[in-house]
């Protein structure tokens, strides 16, 4: 299969029908440090789909990237020909009286939510990552605090617009004329890192702002307390809508509880949080309590466990870090079983493998993934494969038909995803 050499006129030409920019990349563009032939901007679906329709001509491989701040989550590609830049695809179509809105990919969560905000709605979601695009936490499968009540990213969209490979586009649910059939697009391409289609808009479900909110924040000493912490909490009748941990690598295990509702009953619920555990009461969440735990450019474990076993989990993490003698950082729900952890990224890759490796031995019933590994570590992946990154995964035989019956020529972000999908 031929790769594209920037400054072939005929692949340049078939690149940019129907109004797609497109320049050389430069090493800057470079994704999981596999640098493109050409960075194209298509500017809506049917640019999309022209694109996609003509890489497949070519034989290239194609990557997404929305505002780059994930670019090189997941395994690299093996190949990477054409970076895809959603930038263009951008806009809100905001039906307050409904309360759905429809976005392009490359629109960035605060400015989305900053427009919905103006009606007095939100998407219940957070940005675990400062500068994220929608289409980006779609494809990293990222959510954070209030996924405990209002659920993940996944179980918020009603509707998508999708491009394959082959330049057909697909839509389903919400606000479409007629829905494709067998897939619910939303659920199949979050978390897929781009590797069955490009996303060309989402249709989200959304809450009212609540009119009020508080958070009771404790210092609950160790994990067992924090553990009975949360048990009581969701025994109450407060209906939190998050508890979160934070235990940075040099400083004290934290818990911090939100309530938020109606301005009536909050002072009750939240003077309730208070009598289960103490603490202090603020109005706002400390700041940057939805981001990921670390610096740009660290490892990112993510652990996902069932709610009972999340203390253990965090634990477990703490132990094999100490014990490697690498420092990290957890942060994570109590309510929902997620924990994200941050490995510095000048670690040493060998330590680090070992506690990846020790953590999944050690936890039951639930899965600890690598969304992120340090360019240190992307050499481990070269000896080890992408097993690393992702560990025994079920269903693992599906995901790659789907992937067949999506992208048969394997172009969409080859190799990114389990199994080297």
């Amino acid at each position: 299969m031929a790769r594209v050499q920037s400054g072939d006129r005929a692949v340049a030409a078939d690149l940019s029908a129907h109004g797609t920019e497109l320049r050389e990349a430069t090493d800057a563009d470079a994704v999981g440090g596999v640098t493109p032939g050409y960075v194209a901007t298509p500017p809506d679906t049917e640019a999309v789909s022209a694109l996609l329709a003509a890489a497949t001509r070519h034989g290239l491989g194609c990557v997404a990237r929305g505002g780059g701040t994930k670019i090189d989550w997941g395994a690299p590609p093996r190949r990477c020909d054409v970076l895809i830049d959603t930038s263009a695809l951008t806009g809100v179509d905001h039906a307050a009286g409904d309360l759905v809105a429809q976005c392009g990919p490359g629109t960035s969560m605060a400015s989305f939510q900053d427009t919905l905000a103006a009606a007095g709605q939100r998407l219940s979601a957070d940005s675990p990552v400062a500068g994220s695009t929608v289409g980006g936490l779609i494809a990293t499968g990222l959510s954070g605090p209030r996924r405990m009540l209002h659920g993940p990213i996944r179980d918020l969209i009603i509707g998508m617009t999708t491009v394959r490979a082959d330049g057909v586009a697909a839509s389903s649910g919400g606000r479409v004329v007629k829905n494709v059939a067998g897939y619910d697009l939303g659920k199949l391409h979050t978390g897929a890192l781009g590797t069955l289609g490009v996303i060309t808009s989402v249709t989200f479900r959304l809450h009212p702002v609540p009119p009020a909110r508080r958070v009771v924040t404790a210092e609950p000493g160790d994990l067992t307390t924090a553990r009975a912490y949360t048990r009581e909490v969701l025994r109450s009748h407060v209906v939190p809508a998050a508890i979160e941990i934070d235990w940075p690598h040099d400083g004290p295990l934290g818990l911090q509880v939100l309530v938020e509702g109606a301005e009536g009953g909050i002072e009750a619920r939240t003077a309730e949080v208070c009598a289960l555990l103490g603490g202090r009461v603020s109005a706002e969440p400390d700041q940057g309590w939805e981001l990921l735990p670390g610096a740009a450019g660290d490892t990112v474990l993510r652990v996902a466990v069932p709610l009972t076993a999340t203390a253990h989990a965090a634990g477990t993490l703490r132990a094999a870090a100490d014990a490697a003698g690498v420092p990290v950082s957890v942060r994570g729900s109590m309510g929902a079983g997620v924990l994200h952890a941050a490995l510095p990224a000048a670690a040493d890759p060998r330590a680090v493998s070992g506690i990846i490796r020790d953590t999944r031995t050690a936890i039951t019933g639930g899965t600890l993934t690598v969304p992120h590994a340090a360019a240190t570590l992307r050499e481990e992946l070269s000896e080890r494969g992408p097993g690393l990154l992702w560990g025994d995964v079920p269903g693992l035989g599906l995901m790659r038909a789907i992937k067949d019956r999506l992208d048969p020529d394997h172009l969409l972000s080859p190799g990114r995803f389990v199994g080297g999908i």
